[in-house]
């Protein structure tokens, strides 16, 4: 599988900024102190709401430098050390389904389909009206041994992007694979064991071999 970091960037998921303000507690003012306040609330607001505010952006902008970091990483097949930054990001931006689709694009390039099946599951779950989420969900559950609800995700991929070339080729994709299945089935042969996993596009004509299916996705 390639990696494409922003396969979509006229499409950005929504972002929420917690308050990192909240877990701090109010103290008794002074009443010089409570008097100023009001001073300040008089000509622009207060000081306490300029802090939340500036706290806010740094934080912002902390969680984007950590991704970019991470993408970076990715490109040159750190792997290992990409899901660190991307996971300092989360850690102050949680609802971040972008962060959360291209972890799940590592964790297939690294071979671990139950951490890439969590985190699209959680990047579909934040924004899904998001294609690419669905996508990488439906690729997550083909290296899971899933092709039906692999193609279910793809579908429901179409239904917001009826034009996406991706979506449309990994659901014939996950068809064959299900027509295999039941061919394997119907002669008879174990199928429990077998994975089906993330490969090579052209996929062989249907016999009665018992080798492992694969599904193309670059």
């Amino acid at each position: 599988m390639k990696l494409t970091w922003n396969k979509n960037p006229k499409k950005r998921p929504r972002v929420a900024l917690p308050n990192i303000l909240d877990d701090v507690s109010s103290e008794k003012e002074a009443p010089d102190t409570k008097s100023q306040r009001q001073d300040d609330s008089e000509v622009g607001g207060t000081h306490s709401e300029n802090d939340d505010g500036r706290l806010d952006l740094e934080a912002k902008k902390l969680a984007e430098s950590f991704r970019s970091q991470g993408d970076k990483l990715a490109e040159e097949g750190r792997y290992e050390e990409a899901l660190g930054k991307w996971e300092a990001a989360l850690n102050i931006v949680p609802e971040n389904a972008v962060v959360h689709e291209q972890k799940a694009q590592v964790f297939l390039e690294i071979g671990d389909p139950w951490k890439a099946l969590k985190s699209a599951t959680r990047a579909t779950e934040i924004d899904p009206s998001w294609a690419e989420a669905w996508i990488t969900l439906g690729r997550a559950q083909l290296n899971f041994g899933e092709p039906d609800s692999a193609i279910r995700s793809f579908e429901t991929a179409l239904s917001i992007n009826a034009e996406s070339k991706e979506a449309k080729e990994d659901l014939q994709a996950a068809k064959q694979l299900i027509k295999k299945r039941e061919q394997l089935q119907s002669s008879g042969l174990d199928t429990d064991a077998k994975r089906f996993v993330v490969g090579d596009k052209n996929i062989e004509p249907l016999t009665n071999e018992t080798e492992t299916c694969t599904l193309g996705i670059e």
